[in-house]
């Protein structure tokens, strides 16, 4: 009896303990509320900085930790911890068939024998015409001014009447090798379209967030000196064939002095256009040497080295282009060949990209 008396009150301390353990885990999830339950707006965005400061130290200290880590592995001379690679949209996008390899014969056969061979291989020189479409803007001309100070051997052409097919056997009778046309809506520039004379291809790019050189803090203003051309990620054949485009409305052989440089920059299909300026700087930076025996005699004392730092300023104008469609030939709406076109249809996942 006393036996059985014992494992009853056994069992209800393990109770009293099952249920304070209980209840304390229902404390610990009140008190880690999501702020969006919170419906006072004073206490969600005091709970909402409080989690992010709170997530900003702990990463801290893993930086702090990692960064020991790779320090004591060199002082014993072994190899550090490998970096981790943080999964982006681009590093874990489709695999895609089309994407260039750098061993790829045909390709380098093809660009041989393509519409920009000549011009790439300085056996012609860009000859740009610019012009607008039939109706105009006010921050039109501003755009096109700019982009006349962007490409060398530009020339602008006011558009009036004329239909572009009329405007593409002008330029090939004057032997212009490229068209830039400037699309406008609702006063603003919102497409470009690219004509590679004197038998195409033709690129239709929309056009977004433009800012003008005015409205870029701290610009710098170009100089006349033949800019240094960055393409960045064009790796697909469809890719490559938009970025040997754009290279042939620029001339192969930039003026280093001028210290200028253009950049397209395509990521997830959208193409960044920026405009720099660079210079080289030489900064004399002091690093202590207090390790070993003689560490107390050369306490304070430090030896200076000297560092080249690469400093840059934006000239303008930015914006970013994304391709709608590459036409074969020139400019033809009711019988041209389409190479490549966008489509809703085509945009099944967020990993997808074309460029």
């Amino acid at each position: 009896m006393a036996g059985k008396r014992k494992d009853a009150g056994s069992e209800g301390v393990e109770g009293e303990e099952d249920s304070n353990t209980s209840f304390k885990k229902m404390k610990k999830e009140k008190r880690e509320i999501l702020p969006s339950s919170i419906k006072n707006k004073e206490k969600r965005s005091a709970v909402h900085a409080k989690l992010k400061h709170q997530k900003k130290l702990d990463k801290r200290k893993k930086l702090k930790v990692r960064d020991a880590a790779a320090k004591r592995a060199l002082e014993l001379g072994e190899e550090p911890p490998a970096k981790l690679i943080p999964r982006t949209i681009e590093n874990t996008r489709e695999a895609d068939e089309t994407v260039c390899m750098p061993d790829d014969e045909e390709l380098f056969a093809g660009n041989d024998a393509d519409e920009f061979s000549a011009i790439l291989k300085q056996y012609r020189t860009p000859k740009i015409l610019i012009t607008t479409c039939r109706f105009n803007s006010t921050r039109g001309p501003a755009f096109i001014n700019e982009l006349l100070s962007v490409i060398p051997n530009a020339h602008y052409y006011k558009r009036g009447t004329y239909d572009l097919k009329k405007i593409v056997e002008y330029a090939n009778n004057k032997e212009f090798t490229s068209i830039v046309v400037v699309h406008t809506n609702r006063r603003e520039p919102d497409a470009l379209l690219i004509i590679g004379l004197p038998v195409g291809p033709t690129a239709h790019f929309k056009l977004s967030s433009l800012v003008l050189r005015k409205d870029i803090k701290n610009h710098g203003n170009p100089t006349s000196h033949e800019p240094e051309l960055v393409l960045n990620n064009f790796t697909t054949r469809l890719g490559h064939r938009v970025g040997r485009l754009i290279q042939s409305l620029f001339p192969q052989s930039p003026n280093f002095r001028g210290r200028r440089v253009v950049t397209f920059h395509n990521q997830r299909d959208f193409i960044f256009f920026r405009h720099h300026r660079y210079i080289f700087e030489a900064k004399e930076t002091k690093q202590s040497d207090s390790i070993g025996k003689n560490a107390k005699d050369t306490k304070g004392e430090g030896i200076s080295k000297e560092k080249v730092i690469a400093r840059l300023q934006e000239c303008g104008p930015r914006f970013t282009l994304k391709l709608v469609s590459l036409q074969h030939g020139t400019f033809d709406t009711k019988g041209g060949e389409y190479e490549w076109v966008h489509k809703p249809e085509m945009d099944t996942s967020r990993r997808r990209f074309f460029l």
